[in-house]
């Protein structure tokens, strides 16, 4: 089972309600957030369809997904996630490397566990900025859409 983890590229401004609607479900609130769900999650399909033009995203590798959580993985208080925390909250002897396997194996749902790990993560523009336009797909010479692989190298430059 993949997990897909799904970035807000293009901001605020000129958002018809009912994508701006969708993005608020998906807690995109802000550009450069990030958030992860699970790709057999019921409508998440429907809901990418309908704000394609705002975000991308793409399945998310084990390796980038622990950087993730040890650099832009919060705790409640704004505090920076850690072993230790996962070791206590979670009941988790691996730490972080240990979450990150039952997050992708979709044993462990975020959005489901918010009051101990935060959903979102806020990134950084990328480094080297945009290589393409913001306001095209991902295979159209854009950086919107579906990218598949690709999302994990954009990550990295986000972090």
């Amino acid at each position: 089972m993949a997990v897909y983890a799904i970035i807000r590229i293009r901001g605020t401004v000129d958002v018809p309600p009912d994508v701006e609607y969708t993005l608020k479900l998906l807690r995109l609130h802000k550009k450069f957030h990030c958030v992860l769900y699970p790709s057999n999650l019921p409508g998440i399909d429907g809901m990418l369809h309908k704000v394609k033009d705002w975000v991308t995203w793409g399945e998310i590798d084990k390796e980038t997904l622990v950087k993730l959580l040890r650099i832009r993985g919060r705790i409640p208080g704004n505090k920076q996630l850690t072993d230790e925390y996962v070791r206590e909250k979670l009941k988790l002897k691996g730490g972080i490397e240990e979450l990150a396997e039952k997050i992708l194996k979709g044993e462990i749902q975020l959005h489901k566990i918010e009051n101990i790990i935060k959903p979102v993560f806020r990134l950084h523009p990328p480094r080297g900025g945009f290589k393409k336009s913001t306001k095209k797909p991902y295979k159209s010479n854009g950086e919107l859409g579906y990218r598949g692989k690709e999302i994990n190298k954009l990550i990295e430059r986000m972090l």
